[in-house]
Formats: C-alpha cells, sequence, structure tokens
C-alpha cells in the first residue's frame, strides 16, 4: 500500500486560470478530536523563509495549532509538529529549505510521533512536493498557499489514517475570513488586504503561487485593524503582492487609497503599507498619504530596472520616464520621503546599455535602501524559457556595480541624519548588542541608542549622533520615566475598570434628577447655616433633618451607587499600579 496518498497536486495551467470570481468564505473552525488527542502536552514550532505574506501565514498557521491545544515551542528542535513556510522567489531561498527539511531526518527517524510539515509558495510549483516526498520519505504532510485553512484537518486525517499527505490546490483563489491568529510581534502588525496578483511580470512566480488578484471587504480589513488600536497596536502594515490595485475587482469605485484613508482614521500612531506597484501608484494614493500624518512617509517602489526596453521584456507596464515622473511627484507632494526599491541584475539578454540605464536611474534617484538581486530563473514563467546570453562573470560584476551607486543614495540621505532627531518606535534590545536599543524612525531607518528595556514598543524621540550608512546611532531625548507614565495611563485607559468608572461618572453628571437634587442640597445647607446664626435653633434643626433626607435620596441613588462602586474598584486598581512602583 501506498505511503503518500496525493490529494492533490499543483498544476501550472490552473494557476493562470483567471476566469473565475474568488468567493469569500466565513471560516468555521472545527478542531478534529484525533488533533486535540495529540496536542495534549505537545509543542509546535514554525520555520518561515521569504516575505511579509509568509510571516502572516505563520500567524495563522500558529493561531490554528494554538486553537487546538498546541503551544509554541522557544527552539524549532523542540517541537513535536515542525511547519517549514517556504518561498519561492528565488532560487537560494528553495535551496535554504531542502537543507532545512534535512535537519529534521534524525528526529523524525527516533520519534514516530514527530509531525514535519511542508508548506507556502515553493510547493505550488509543479513537481517539488513529488521531489520532496521521493528524497525526503519522512516529511509527513506537503500543502499549498491556498488551503492553509485546511492545516487541522489534514494533520486530522494523517493521524486518523497514518498516511503521509499531499493536498495542493492550483486554483485562482478564495478569500478567507474569520481566520485564527497568534501574531508575532506586540506592537506591530501585518494585516493582509489583498492576496495573488494579476500583472504576470515574466520573471515573477508570484501569479501562479499565490492565485489571482482579490481583495478582501473593506469592513473585514476595518474590523481587524480597529480590533489591533483597540490592542495597543503601535504600527500596523497592509499587506498585499500589490495592494495599489486593492478594490479593482470590485469594479465599485473603490480603491486603495479608500482603504488606506479608512484604516489612517481609525488612530492607528504608525500605518504603513507594502507592495506598491508604480504602474498602480495612483495621484488620490500620494493625495491620502500627504494627508495623514500617521501615515508613514516610506515607500517601497521596486523599478526592477531603469532601461524602458528592459521593463517591457519584464511587463512591468512602465516606462523609465513614468516612473522617474512618479518619483518626482512623490517627493513634492511628501517632504522627506524615504524611497527604496527592487532591482534584478542579470535578466536575459541584459545589454550592457540597459544596465548603465539602471545605474544612471539608481543615481538619480538616491534610494533610501534597495534589494538587489542576479536574476534567477524561475520554472513556468515566460523569462525562464529565454535564452540568456550573459555570462555570470558579467552579472556578478554589474551586481557589484550597481551595489556601489545604492550605496552612494544610502550614504546621501544618512549623512543628512546627524544632528537631528526622530520619532522611533522601539523594537527592543539589538540583536548585537543587548545593552543597546533599536528601532526604526518613520522613514524606516534602523537607529540604536541607550535606554531602559520597559521602552520596547513604545514611541520615543531620539537624536542621531553617528553616522553608520545602514544604521545610525542616537541619544534618547525623552525622560524614559515621562514615556513609561504615558505608557501606563494608555494601558489604564482601556481597563474595563477605568472605562466603568468614566461611564458611570459621566451618566451622574449629566442626569438632571441628579443635578436638581444637588442644587437642593446646597440650598438646603446655606439655609441651615442662616437659621442656626440667626439663633432659629428649632427651624434650623428642622432643615438639618430635610437635608439628611436630601442626602439620603443622593446617596441611595442607582447611578451615584454605581459610580461610588466603580470608585472603589478604580481606587484598588491604582493601589495595585503604586505597589509596582514602590
Amino acid at each position: 500500500m501506498a505511503r503518500v496518498d496525493y490529494k492533490c497536486l499543483p498544476d501550472m495551467g490552473k494557476a493562470r486560470n483567471r476566469v473565475f470570481s474568488p468567493k469569500t468564505i466565513r471560516e468555521e473552525i472545527v478542531v478534529p478530536n484525533e488533533v486535540k488527542d495529540f496536542a495534549k502536552g505537545r509543542k509546535y514550532a514554525i520555520v518561515t523563509f521569504g516575505c511579509q505574506a509568509n510571516v502572516r501565514d505563520e500567524e495563522i498557521m500558529g493561531g490554528y495549532l494554538e486553537l487546538a491545544g498546541f503551544v509554541k515551542a522557544i527552539d524549532p528542535s523542540e517541537g513535536d509538529i515542525v511547519i517549514i513556510n517556504t518561498c519561492a522567489v528565488r532560487e537560494n531561498a528553495e535551496e535554504k529549505v531542502y537543507g532545512e527539511i534535512g535537519r529534521y531526518k534524525a528526529k523524525s527517524l527516533s520519534d514516530k510521533n514527530f509531525v514535519l510539515c511542508v508548506c507556502g509558495c515553493m510547493m505550488q510549483e509543479e513537481n517539488v512536493a513529488k521531489k520532496i516526498m521521493g528524497s525526503y520519505p519522512y516529511v509527513n504532510i506537503i500543502f499549498g498557499t491556498h488551503n492553509i485553512h485546511k492545516l487541522l484537518d489534514l494533520l486530522g486525517e494523517h493521524l486518523a489514517r497514518k498516511k503521509d499527505l499531499v493536498d495542493i490546490m492550483s486554483f485562482q483563489g478564495d478569500i478567507i475570513e474569520n481566520l485564527p491568529s497568534t501574531r508575532l510581534d506586540e506592537y506591530k502588525a501585518y494585516v493582509n488586504i489583498t492576496y495573488g496578483c494579476d500583472k504576470f511580470c515574466t520573471y515573477c512566480i508570484v501569479p501562479y503561487t499565490r492565485g489571482r488578484e482579490r481583495s478582501r471587504a473593506r469592513e473585514d480589513i476595518v474590523k481587524e485593524c480597529k480590533e489591533l488600536v483597540g490592542q495597543g497596536y503601535q504600527e500596523i502594515t497592509l499587506l498585499g503582492q500589490n495592494v495599489n490595485s486593492y478594490g479593482k475587482d470590485f469594479k465599485d469605485g473603490t480603491s486603495f487609497a479608500t482603504i488606506l484613508r479608512e484604516v489612517a482614521e481609525l488612530g492607528v500612531p504608525r500605518l504603513r503599507f507594502m507592495t506598491s506597484h508604480p504602474w498602480d501608484f495612483s495621484d488620490e494614493m500620494i493625495e491620502v498619504i500627504a494627508k495623514y500624518k500617521n501615515i508613514m512617509p516610506a515607500i517601497h517602489l521596486p523599478v526592477q530596472s531603469g532601461a524602458t526596453s528592459m521593463l517591457k521584456r519584464m511587463n512591468r507596464r512602465y516606462s523609465r520616464e513614468e516612473y522617474l515622473t512618479l518619483v518626482k511627484k512623490l517627493r513634492d507632494a511628501i517632504p522627506g520621503v524615504a524611497l527604496t526599491t527592487d532591482i534584478i541584475v542579470g535578466f536575459p539578454n541584459e545589454t550592457e546599455e540597459e544596465f548603465q540605464e539602471t545605474l544612471s536611474l539608481a543615481r538619480e534617484v538616491k534610494y533610501n535602501a534597495a534589494f538587489t538581486f542576479i536574476y534567477s530563473p524561475r520554472k513556468g514563467t515566460p523569462a525562464a524559457k529565454l535564452v540568456d546570453n550573459v555570462d555570470d562573470v558579467t552579472k556578478h560584476r554589474r551586481f557589484d556595480e550597481l551595489l556601489k551607486v545604492i550605496e552612494e543614495g544610502v550614504t546621501y540621505h544618512s549623512s543628512k541624519m546627524i544632528g537631528k532627531d526622530y520619532s522611533v518606535l522601539v523594537d527592543g534590545p539589538s540583536k548585537k548588542d543587548k545593552s543597546m536599543l533599536s528601532g526604526y524612525t518613520e522613514t524606516g531607518k534602523l537607529i540604536h541608542f541607550q535606554g531602559p528595556s520597559y521602552l520596547k514598543g513604545s514611541i520615543v524621540r531620539v537624536k542621531v549622533v553617528e553616522d553608520h550608512a545602514f544604521s545610525m546611532k542616537g541619544e534618547l531625548l525623552d525622560d524614559p520615566i515621562l514615556v513609561l507614565a504615558k505608557k501606563a495611563k494608555a494601558y489604564l485607559d482601556k481597563e474595563e475598570v477605568v472605562i466603568r468608572y468614566k461611564e458611570y461618572k459621566n451618566q451622574v453628571d449629566s442626569s438632571s434628577e441628579i443635578k436638581a437634587l444637588r442644587n437642593e442640597i446646597e440650598e438646603s445647607q446655606r439655609k441651615m447655616v442662616t437659621l442656626a446664626s440667626s439663633g432659629q435653633g428649632d427651624e434650623a434643626a428642622k432643615e438639618k433633618r430635610r437635608y439628611d433626607e436630601l442626602m439620603a435620596a443622593y446617596q441611595n441613588n442607582p447611578l451615584v451607587l454605581n459610580l461610588k462602586s466603580a470608585s472603589e474598584e478604580l481606587e484598588n486598581l491604582l493601589l495595585e499600579v503604586e505597589g509596582y512602583f514602590s
């Protein structure tokens, strides 16, 4: 009997399909009994390669596994179930995946209950799943980007049938809502707004691995973002393979500018988005970014090449001149905007003249940062079929030349930061030096500075004192104690006790009945004083009885009783806070 059950394998022909319309499915999660039993006392680990979309997939898979009862392992080697979440954009990413799979051979052989899964974009490529199952027989489950929401069902089937499973759907994709999520960061969150891509750049595998371009409903995005703001998140990044195309599939006038405006108005301190396609970057988008100060002035704008002839072969849909016009628009409308990009070197048949045009564009734009790549053919894409007459020596020489030009732009911008102060969202201790804190400016520049660890998640002012080009060294300007106090207030404002106290106080202050009662009490007090001072003792005593009745009526009023109870609860909470600092 076969060890592997191939339920569904990827098909690049089906992946190209753009005929049918996607559906929105409201997920109803049911944890199979086999998975509940297996999860007791066990840990999970997810190893992710690739982009922010893959990171968001990891958070969702973690949400499913924790819902089932698994606990996250600190080290992947401790996982009783390990999921390797793959990327297919470049060849070197795939090589890393094969090495990662090999790490778990010994554990698989020694622990019969260990479960190893492989998923993600790389699995959507034809023949990859079969290769893995043939070369790495200890892999138990393989699934793709379109059926992450079936993770628990696949695991349950594997446990029940003792079969290894391959289930990789190839279709344009649906939109799954009500997904569980375990956020990897306490203060920064990714929110998907679109899935897939319809651009079909000739070198890119994404339209095949992620499916057709499809937008989430505005109300679902706003609801998710509103919840994140309520939970105290300081930064939200709206995600999509091409966020600029958001809403086009609705055909009702909805655009990316629409959702960008709505999320900005929720009041999140920092709002970012990626990735933008220059062809879809509208004037309306630029206006919205310029208008809202909580939309960060940092835009990733992949150019890929500086030559119009090359851009045409890449199917990028814009020319060199159109790209540079967009850059000028952005810099005119958004002073100090930081621009980053992606550039490919060594695309099939790239001429020296075309490469020099890329260098001249990079010099003219002066990017704040850039991701540069030597072209890596992706099987199934049009570019993979091209005969390439550019040798490896030339490609690496061009790559090194490009890096020098990019560094000139980075240095140009970083040198101007010395002596200026910036708003920095603190990520926590620096990875290289635990005595320093690290964080990013509004424009995405990394700054290291000294400060107490409790500043993590706070937005503070930092003055740049040293330029290290790709990162900066700074000095904290804010008083950390005052920052902590402000942070404590923000947390207190979200406490139910505080909310309840404010609600009851507002009810008491706005009650006409209580206002009238207070006026009567004040009048009675004045009358008692007047009567007592004029020697009218009997009348004063009579007024005192009326005063006591009024006070009793006031103190026993339901609204006042609610406020008193809430006040006592709040006082106890504040005493706990005081005890924390004493």
